[in-house]
């Protein structure tokens, strides 16, 4: 299952080389789509020449579809993809300042770097504006880093924002760009190629761009009808990779060696309790957090264990086995690290750790029924 680790698997120099051949593709497709002349680049925003909204659309679209089409039959785990976290208000001020940036200049970072590898003066002192702007912000970003770093919020896709589903998402952003292309093509004839509006033809007749337009519908419908998979469904897609670590039992602990964990001043341990509330209520582990299997299954949980930190080693137990390692499958599905089993569950703790015979929970314990 993708993403893979392209350096893993074919070594570091061999790794390079095919970043440098992809990067060599990307480049070529900007150059030959125009992306190195100033001026089609600048007259999209006069509705004149609109390539620029079409290659860039289409290639997110693209992908778009790619990625959650893979993701719903298995082939890629999208949380294994790096998303950028979103700074809303910084990031609409800073596209504000680089809008205004290129229609001025008529290029894009990205495109300026396009534009100098043809050699062309104009590109190249708009790369050395951008250099030179990009060490300014370096040096002055001290004095509004607080609204710079405000708004953050990691990993917050649309979907998020407009509480749809993914495949729901995917569907309107696909007839989203479907509409843009259409006005596009509309603006041009208008004000690139001076067209009145009574002699445009308002009904699509371009065949290729409408069969290009509903395979890209179609997939996207096939995602919104798939859906994505859930903890249970990934744990089938992964499980050939991470059963081999339950079988040799290396993932299992010692109560011993749990207890040495929770003595570790340089770790972060967080155990997780699955037994029911009442097993929980009756005897649990100093910091011990009881949670669910809806939780468990939860991605928002998931995401949130991800996020603490390469230091944290957590450890799932129930009474047995059974339901600790059914937990431990459902949070490795979800990309959890560093996660272990407590070996024999608090069964085998009360051995090695048995609490005071005053106690009278420990005694109600032994008796009931383990899972």
């Amino acid at each position: 299952m993708g993403p893979f680790d392209i350096i893993s698997l074919f070594g570091k120099y061999w790794g390079y080389f095919v970043f440098f051949l992809i990067g060599i593709g990307f480049g070529g497709v900007l150059e030959m789509s125009g992306f190195g002349d100033s001026r089609k680049l600048a007259a999209q925003f006069y509705f004149k020449e609109m390539r620029v909204l079409k290659v860039m659309f289409t290639a997110i679209i693209v992908a778009l579809v790619l990625i959650f089409l893979s993701s719903s039959l298995g082939l890629i785990d999208f949380k294994g993809i790096w998303v950028n976290p979103t700074y809303l208000m910084p990031g609409i001020i800073g596209g504000l300042i680089m809008g205004v940036g290129f229609i001025i200049g008529g290029f894009c970072p990205g495109t300026s770097l396009v534009a100098t590898s043809t050699l062309k003066l104009d590109g190249l002192l708009f790369l050395i504006g951008v250099l030179i702007g990009v060490g300014f912000f370096g040096e002055t970003v001290g004095f509004f880093e607080e609204f710079w770093e405000s708004g953050v919020k990691e990993r917050y896709l649309l979907s998020d924002l407009f509480g749809t589903s993914i495949g729901v998402t995917v569907v309107a952003v696909i007839l989203v760009a479907i509409i843009a292309f259409y006005w596009a093509e509309i603006g041009e004839k208008v004000f690139g190629q001076n067209i009145p509006w009574k002699e445009i033809n308002l009904i699509p007749t371009n065949s290729k761009n409408m069969i290009a337009a509903s395979i890209l519908l179609f997939f996207a419908l096939a995602v919104a009808f798939l859906g994505q998979p859930d903890a249970d469904k990934k744990w089938q897609y992964v499980s050939a990779k991470n059963e081999p670590f339950l079988l040799k039992r290396e993932v299992y602990i010692h109560p011993g060696e749990l207890r040495e964990l929770m003595h570790d001043r340089q770790l972060y341990l967080k155990v997780l309790d699955v037994r029911n509330e009442s097993d929980y209520n009756l005897f649990h582990l100093r910091d011990a957090d009881r949670v669910d299997f809806q939780t468990v299954r939860s991605p928002k949980f998931a995401d949130e264990l991800s996020k603490i930190g390469s230091n944290t080693v957590i450890v799932v137990l129930s009474n047995k086995e059974k339901d600790s390692t059914l937990a431990w499958k459902l949070l490795k599905a979800q990309g959890v690290l560093n996660i272990y089993i407590l070996e024999g569950g608090v069964n085998e703790w009360l051995k090695y750790f048995p609490l005071p015979e005053d106690i009278a929970m420990k005694k109600s314990l032994k008796g009931k029924k383990s899972h």
